[in-house]
């Protein structure tokens, strides 16, 4: 398991009237009160495919406000053919680095440092995870909670606490608080919600983040998705698909939590972060810092495993 989680108007749908060889038409958009003004311009690609771009301008009828311009790329082997929305790549990429850090299965050993102003306390933690739906968390150390455990099966998360012999079961409403005392949440721990299926993503612009060229992904939850958060800005970077920087935002828009990732290295043959960072926005002084000694991806793991029996045995 690894931690890591519109105008107004559309530009990707059918436009109407014959647009080929035309250097310039009219479509209407679902607006009434708006109308769309393409220009093209022609480009010749290698082994002489050649490509139309046309700039889409949406002028409202009604005012003279600032003018909205997107580009759609066409490509003409045999025809006309839409490339695919900004929004369907913004998923694709968050899709592509979730797979990286999650693998079919995964064990990690870890550390936990929680720093403040005026104390720190360290964890030790093992953590196992099947798919999506599946994850287990066991804390190897300090002493006084040893053996404590966490468990997810689908939508349900298990707490087992040694020191009174009780596995309790996390309501949703705990969701947002605070994961042993760190700044990391029960959700960013077991992952209720997904970063892939609970959000819409979009495209937000372009970064660079420790020398990594980076897309950053804008994802609001979908309407009858269990997410805590209001909003979650991602970067992720173009080559290794790695989550260098995630900002979560509460449903008023006010930053909550910002994790940043770094120390670079191959962790279960792959290039990923083996330390992450999270820091509260209103917290000055504030962080938590999850370090990664190991990880191995894609070892079977019984599902059986995932189980609040199996969570009393685990050592």
């Amino acid at each position: 398991m690894y931690l890591s989680e519109v105008s107004k108007y559309s530009f990707y749908r059918p436009l109407e009237g014959n647009l080929g060889g035309c250097p310039q038409a009219l479509a209407k958009n679902n607006d009434s009160d708006t109308m769309n003004t393409l220009d093209n311009t022609h480009l010749h690609l290698p082994q002489g495919r050649e490509s139309t771009e046309f700039h889409l301008h949406l002028y409202p009828k009604r005012s003279q406000g600032a003018l909205i311009v997107a580009t759609i790329m066409l490509i003409l082997p045999f025809g006309f053919t839409v490339s695919q929305a900004s929004a369907q790549d913004a998923k694709e990429i968050v899709q592509k680095a979730d797979q990286k850090v999650r693998g079919e299965t995964s064990k990690a050993d870890m550390t936990m440092k929680i720093e403040r102003p005026t104390w720190s306390r360290t964890v030790d933690m093992k953590a196992w995870s099947k798919g999506t739906e599946y994850s287990m968390i066991l804390i190897t150390d300090p002493a006084r909670d040893k053996g404590t455990a966490f468990l997810k099966r689908k939508n349900e998360i298990w707490n087992w606490v040694p020191s009174i012999s009780r596995v309790v079961k996390l309501p949703p409403s705990m969701m947002m608080q605070s994961w042993m005392g760190s700044d990391f949440t029960n959700d960013d721990l077991v992952k209720e919600s997904s970063m892939v299926n609970d959000y819409t993503h979009s495209l937000d612009g372009d970064s660079t983040i420790a020398g990594y060229d980076c897309y950053k992904i804008k994802m609001i939850p979908k309407p009858d998705a269990a997410v805590v958060w209001g909003k979650v800005l991602m970067w992720i970077s173009k080559k290794e698909y790695m989550e260098l920087r995630v900002e979560f935002y509460d449903e008023d828009g006010n930053l909550v939590n910002t994790m940043t990732t770094s120390d670079i290295k191959e962790l279960g043959g792959r290039e990923l972060p083996a330390r992450l960072e999270m820091t509260p926005a209103d917290k000055p002084g504030n962080k938590t810092i999850l370090i990664y000694h190991s990880l191995t991806f894609n070892k079977p793991i019984p599902l059986n495993f995932f189980s609040t029996q199996n969570m009393k045995r685990l050592q």
